[in-house]
């Protein structure tokens, strides 16, 4: 079984649970989504180049390079044909950390039941974005405190569709929840003011550390 990897890097996380920690990267072609303010659109193209490797090929690599979180990215990399061939080998190998950024929109159930399972940063997509349409809200029954929720904000409505999730579904007391902003789109001092407004306990506020420290639409970091 071979996935389609469009590019393979360390760097140090950006967002999630260990921003700020160095991570092995494998980004997958494909996406299901089309985000209006997607900074991976090369690649999610049909036509776009990639390597085919296989579950023990990626394995090779991650070992490789002496770090132990990894995070398999996208694109959706749960699209991938393999993905479970993939996790079932990594989940083999317990001095390894597997997470997995996801964008809300695949059933999580056969993958939360691996042995050893991977952790889930994932997306609940918000008005602006243009894809709230597309979740799969059933994923909050799967997830658990090793998981985080994330929330693209880029405009007021969306943080009231924020505050709604995660009252409506308890998300506080299940996972860690995080908000970002769109880049450029809002600024940060609005997210704080909304979240003192709304006495928001036990969110996080949280910028793309990436975006921050290299130029925005940098590949490989």
């Amino acid at each position: 079984m071979h996935l389609k990897v469009v590019e393979k890097f360390i760097s140090i996380n950006g967002e999630g649970l260990l921003c700020g920690q160095l991570a092995v990267f494998i980004r997958f072609a494909g996406c299901n989504l089309n985000c209006s303010y997607c900074d991976t659109t090369w690649a999610n193209e049909k036509d776009g180049p990639y390597d085919l490797m296989s579950c023990n090929d990626i394995y090779k690599y991650i070992k490789s390079t002496g770090v132990r979180n990894v995070t398999l990215t996208g694109g959706e990399p749960l699209l991938q044909e393999g993905i479970i061939e993939l996790l079932e080998v990594l989940s083999k190998d317990k001095e390894i950390q597997v997470e997995i950024e996801t964008n809300g929109t695949i059933l999580l159930n056969k993958f939360a039941t691996i042995e050893n399972a991977p952790s889930f940063t994932m997306d609940y997509k918000l008005p602006s974005s243009n894809m709230e349409d597309k979740m799969t809200i059933e994923n909050f029954n799967y997830l658990t405190k090793k998981d985080t929720v994330k929330f693209v904000s880029g405009t007021i409505e969306d943080l009231e569709k924020v505050k709604y999730i995660i009252n409506k579904y308890n998300l506080v007391d299940k996972v860690s929840v995080y908000i970002s902003p769109v880049f450029g789109e809002i600024q940060m001092e609005d997210i704080v003011e909304f979240m003192k407004h709304n006495k928001m306990n036990g969110v996080n506020l949280q910028v793309q550390l990436h975006k921050i420290i290299w130029e925005p639409s940098k590949k490989g970091v």
